[in-house]
């Protein structure tokens, strides 16, 4: 029996240059759409008359068409595959930890993002068929994989084994959200990461994720661009007790300061929204430590009947205490 082989969505591309102009889908019923075959067939009907009409030494040649992409066959245009689950480093590979079901290793949301960053910096390009240092395949369910640290590479189809359904409202960051089409898994699967809101509304937020031409960190609207009704919150089944309840561990004064960029400002900034404490943001809350996290935190010290030193706007460990129980 074959490997099946199934399709997530292709996002649409910041880029308007003529290469991926050229490689975004048309609309099954556009008139774009109906085009193209007829014209690659009008080419390839002409050029067939013409050989035949000068002889057995005439040669057709192929229709041009955009360049190669990894993983499609020559000629086979729509869509981007992902690829089916596999082991580390590729179906010669295996894998290094226990299948979906069993114990998971832990891991706190902070090390999720953490990892979800490293291929942002690393600019790791998209392949369905690559696989990229670390044994991750580099498509949009590898790039979850590798994320939540699981022990292969899983699809769309699969992920929602190693995670739990949660609301809107309970989503946090390292948490994704799936869209995966049952009836037809090569229309519009995708999953991305979900980085924090970017406002207080939460009609937005940032979004890691594995698309074309490379893996990227973009501000989204609620829950996609595209079939946003069909994409759903999951939750990490392997959670560290830590980051999912109780108070987590205080990562040090220096991840808040003027400059800071890194998921425990978003861990802050989303606590203090739900503690009544985030009027003063314009956007976020978090990455980047900004004005309106001090203010908050400020606000939050006040509170407590602090004053002076003790509310200048900067958690301290007794802060975070208070700020987490």
């Amino acid at each position: 029996m074959e490997t099946p082989v199934f399709e997530e969505l292709d996002p649409v591309s910041d880029c308007d240059c003529p290469g991926c102009r050229h490689r975004r889908p048309a609309l099954p019923h556009s008139r774009a759409g109906l085009a193209a075959p007829a014209h690659r067939a009008l080419i390839v009907a002409t050029a067939a008359a013409t050989a035949l009409a000068t002889g057995p030494a005439a040669v057709v040649h192929a229709a041009a068409h955009a360049p190669d992409r990894p993983g499609v066959p020559t000629g086979d245009e729509p869509g981007t595959p992902q690829g089916a689950p596999a082991p580390l480093h590729g179906p010669a590979g295996r894998p290094t930890g226990p299948a979906a079901g069993t114990d998971l290793p832990g891991i706190t949301r902070a090390e999720i993002i953490d990892r979800a960053r490293e291929w942002v910096a690393a600019k790791v390009p998209y392949s369905m068929t690559a696989y990229w240092s670390d044994g991750y395949r580099q498509d949009c369910s590898g790039y979850v994989s590798m994320a939540w640290k699981l022990p292969g590479n899983e699809w769309t189809g699969s992920l929602g084994r190693y995670a739990d359904r949660i609301s809107k409202e309970e989503l946090q960051p390292g948490d994704i959200l799936l869209f995966h089409n049952p009836a037809d898994p090569r229309r519009g699967s995708h999953v991305v990461i979900f980085g924090g809101w970017t406002d207080h509304t939460h009609t937005s937020y940032t979004a890691y994720e594995q698309t074309r031409p490379r893996t990227r960190k973009k501000t989204t609207p609620y829950a996609y661009s595209g079939n946003s009704g069909k994409f759903l919150p999951y939750r990490y089944k392997g959670l560290a007790a830590s980051a999912a309840g109780g108070v987590p561990r205080y990562p040090g004064r220096a991840m808040f300061r003027p400059g800071a960029d890194n998921a425990h400002v978003t861990q802050l900034g989303e606590q203090l929204v739900r503690k009544g404490f985030g009027r003063h943001y314009t956007t976020g809350p978090g990455p980047r430590w900004g004005e309106g996290d001090r203010r908050g935190v400020e606000a939050f010290q006040r509170a407590q009947g602090w004053r002076g030193g003790a509310a200048d706007g900067y958690p301290g460990p007794e802060t975070w205490r208070r700020l987490f129980s």
